[in-house]
């Protein structure tokens, strides 16, 4: 692959990234609203349906996140073989070593969210 095919590929991966965050943290955020408006009240079927509801999502959020960040690291090693680099390719491989911040600290700080979701809503 040429250079912009490269980086063309990376901003793919790099929306992917994006995207693969929005659904868990738009449930992350609905849940947080609806314990404020009596879901810690509500049936143990419900809350127990809740917690599956927002596993489910964050474990194919954390595995569209990961498989995206980890062709992204890809993708960026095969820019940095390249002879011929422009500032944006030289940019994004600079990058490369943040990628693990996607690939493990994020899904790290949802699993945290989810324990205190657990909590608060079964104790």
């Amino acid at each position: 692959m040429n250079e912009l095919d490269l980086v063309l590929l990376w901003n793919r991966l790099r929306n992917q990234i994006i995207f693969s965050q929005l659904a868990p943290t738009f449930l992350l955020i609905v849940t947080i609203w609806l314990l404020n408006d009596g879901l810690a009240e509500a049936t143990d079927p419900v809350k127990w349906a809740t917690l599956g509801i927002l596993l489910a999502s964050g474990i194919f959020g954390f595995l569209a996140q990961y498989s995206a960040a980890s062709e992204g690291l890809a993708v960026l090693g095969d820019l940095k073989t390249l002879k011929a680099k422009s500032k944006v390719s030289k940019q994004l491989i600079r990058f490369a070593s943040w990628i693990n911040v996607i690939r493990f600290v994020t899904p790290s700080i949802f699993v945290v969210i989810y324990v205190l979701l657990c909590i608060a809503l079964l104790f």
